[in-house]
């Protein structure tokens, strides 16, 4: 039976903050793809909030995903993101799975730290835990923290790192397990560097650096690459897009003057997605 793409999102749902689903499913769907969520937890907004509301999801995750196979339900790619506990690492790795076919593309986002510092609701021993994943991964998308966390190496003081570092961090990662390994959100100087590694190659390319961090950047970008791949794009195709549409997003919000935690204004800009 012919039918849309469709990609399962292990992630949180965040009511404010434009972060997680809430970025997620909107960005997939303007690409013509089915997303599907299977929620690690709800927040009222996220934790870059002097206050949150968070109900785990962790003893209604199998019960959830056992419904989705029961009924026959396939998917072309499984996204994980934000991953609240160490348990819940045995629970994804039940649902890939569970939920994997022959073609399915597992896009690990290893959701752990920015900026050298890890968020406030990861530990040290989850984040050691992160790493069961890679093995089953095709591509995985950290930043530079969390590149370094898998790697379990220090933060650079600067936060800079050249290009040759890169690629042996980046080879350092695929040896874990991923095919393609993307680190994301790098800084050099007066640009963004995204660094893409796939079959023993290196790429890096640059984009304006406009603004500041703004959460949700990293969850939009692992949306619209795994949408790419499974439509077919080609996966350096699919990247360039990501980082080129961040920032459009990114302009707006200084234009507006957004205060960071409230994420990227990506709506003023679906249709370059949906063009696609």
């Amino acid at each position: 039976m012919a039918r849309q793409k469709r990609i399962a999102l292990i992630n949180d749902i965040t009511g404010f903050g434009r972060c997680s689903v809430t970025v997620q499913l909107p960005l997939i769907s303007a690409m013509r793809v089915q997303a599907c969520p299977l929620p690690t937890a709800i927040l009222s907004v996220h934790t870059g909030f002097p206050q949150h509301y968070l109900d785990d999801y962790t003893a209604r995750m199998r019960p959830y995903m056992e419904n989705w196979a029961a009924n026959g339900l396939s998917f072309d790619a499984v996204l994980t993101g934000f991953l609240g506990s160490e348990e819940q690492i045995a629970v994804v790795l039940d649902a890939i799975a569970l939920l994997r076919g022959d073609e399915t593309r597992i896009i690990v986002d290893p959701v752990m730290g920015d900026n050298g510092s890890l968020y406030t609701s990861y530990t040290p021993a989850l984040c050691a835990q992160m790493r069961r994943l890679l093995p089953y991964a095709d591509v995985v998308t950290p930043n530079l923290t969390e590149a370094c966390r898998l790697l379990d190496i220090p933060y650079p003081a600067d936060g800079m790192v050249s290009v040759a570092a890169l690629r042996e961090m980046a080879a350092g990662i695929a040896e874990m397990g991923p095919h393609e390994v993307i680190i994301t959100g790098l800084n050099a100087g007066h640009c963004v560097r995204t660094y893409l590694y796939a079959g023993g190659r290196g790429y890096s390319f640059d984009n304006e650096k406009v603004g500041r961090d703004r959460s949700g950047a990293g969850d939009a970008f692992a949306a619209i690459v795994a949408a790419a791949l499974v439509r077919g794009m080609p996966l350096e195709e699919g990247v360039r897009r990501a980082a080129d549409f961040i920032g459009h997003c990114l302009r707006y919000a200084e234009e507006l003057d957004l205060p960071w935690n409230h994420g990227l204004p990506f709506e003023e800009y679906m249709g370059e997605l949906t063009a696609l």
